[in-house]
């Protein structure tokens, strides 16, 4: 079939919708369907010619809430997509956060195709406000567009729960995927950190609610017991510098900030690494970086949210500990330093949760979803037998 992916935010930088639609959408081709991804998309990469990624223009970057939120608002957007959608004749349109204001909401207004809607936050801190109020409010200008949906999926319960509160109805939960290729063969570790010293690793944004600095709180913990450890906090974002600074005032050592490196280079890390640590405070909807560490035989430590819990299962494959507690979050990490039989029982067990979510699955998941709703369209008694059952 023809499939169609859109994504409201900048396809020219990194971020979890935008990785899950470039997943899928391989995944998808792979399996011989014609796909094409409309992203609006800026800068020198936005001028690229991308092979099944329809570029739609430049996003406007919107500081809210310690995160951008980069998305497009342009009056001609509305006939641009309905020029797009007319010339290429989707089967299906797989809009995600489609919502969200922009190009995501554009296609929603102009499909007249079966359009399946994915719902990723557990909450809208970017781009509504911290109480979801402005949300609520929303709700009688985005109930029609919500009900040109004949698909709703939510990637974990968290993400289903948040959005029901405000759009009640039918949702299939399918979580995000992870990427397995760099496991199929041995990921090399950098071998800088290789020298006997015990490495604590960190991935993602520097924005508040990725909650680095617990972790960096609870250095002076971890290394009151355990001085032969070393802190990698690889990712970037305007916090950064103020999070070098604090460290470079107290003058610790070994405590690295890589800024943001490649997909590759972010196996290699986990591949270096004794102990990944992911202390956010929310807002998270279910946590791929878990599943990859997971995938890489690296043991976690992470905040007990609703999103994490979501992946985790607290004392069997991963270690989850109050949010914004660095002492609680020190302790997790020595257990793990301490005890190698858990630490190997968290490693054997993260990896099998991890190759549940292998995109080849996710995305099968997905299609079969469609085929069902196809069905549904196509044959009225098919849908009150589903439902009645």
């Amino acid at each position: 079939m023809k499939i169609g992916i859109v994504t409201p935010y900048d396809w020219s930088y990194p971020g979890g919708v935008r990785d899950h639609v470039w997943h899928l959408a391989n995944e998808f081709i792979a399996m011989g369907h014609d796909v094409r991804v409309l992203a609006p998309a800026s800068g020198s990469k936005g001028r690229l010619s991308e092979r099944n990624v329809l570029k739609m223009g430049r996003t406007t970057p919107i500081p809210i809430n310690g995160s951008i939120a980069r998305i497009m608002l342009d009056p001609s957007l509305v006939l641009r997509v309905r020029r797009v959608l007319q010339r290429e004749h989707f089967d299906v349109l797989h809009v995600h956060e489609p919502l969200i204001p922009g190009l995501s909401l554009a296609a929603l207004r102009c499909s007249h195709t079966l359009t399946v809607g994915t719902f990723h936050a557990s909450s809208y801190p970017h781009l509504y406000s911290t109480s979801n109020l402005a949300y609520a409010s929303a709700y009688p200008f985005l109930r029609p567009y919500f009900r040109k949906l004949a698909g709703r999926i939510a990637v974990s319960t968290a993400a289903y729960q948040f959005v029901s509160r405000y759009f009640p109805g039918e949702y299939r939960v399918i979580p995000n995927g992870v990427n397995l290729e760099h496991c199929k063969t041995e990921v090399a570790p950098f071998p800088q950190y290789m020298d006997g010293k015990r490495n604590i690793l960190f991935v993602g944004r520097f924005e508040k609610r990725k909650g680095a600095k617990y972790l960096l709180r609870a250095i002076p913990y971890i290394r009151e017991r355990y001085p032969d450890t070393r802190f990698l906090f690889v990712g970037d974002g305007r916090l950064r510098r103020g999070f070098q600074k604090f460290v470079e005032k107290h003058g610790w050592q070994e405590v690295i900030f890589t800024g943001y490196v490649s997909n590759e280079d972010k196996w290699r890390y986990f591949a270096s690494s004794h102990v990944f640590c992911s202390p956010a405070t929310g807002g998270e909807s279910m946590g791929v970086v878990l599943l990859e560490a997971m995938a890489s035989g690296t043991p976690v430590v992470a905040s007990n949210i609703s999103g994490y819990r979501t992946v985790i299962n607290n004392g069997i494959d991963g270690l989850l500990t109050t949010p914004r507690a660095s002492e609680e979050l020190a302790w997790a990490i020595g257990q793990l330093l301490e005890h190698e039989p858990l630490r190997q029982k968290l490693i054997q067990a993260g990896k099998q949760k991890a190759y549940d979510y292998a995109w080849p699955r996710v995305a099968q998941h997905i299609l079969d979803y469609y085929y069902e709703l196809m069905e549904e369209r196509d044959n009225p008694y098919f849908r009150q037998i589903s439902r009645a059952l």
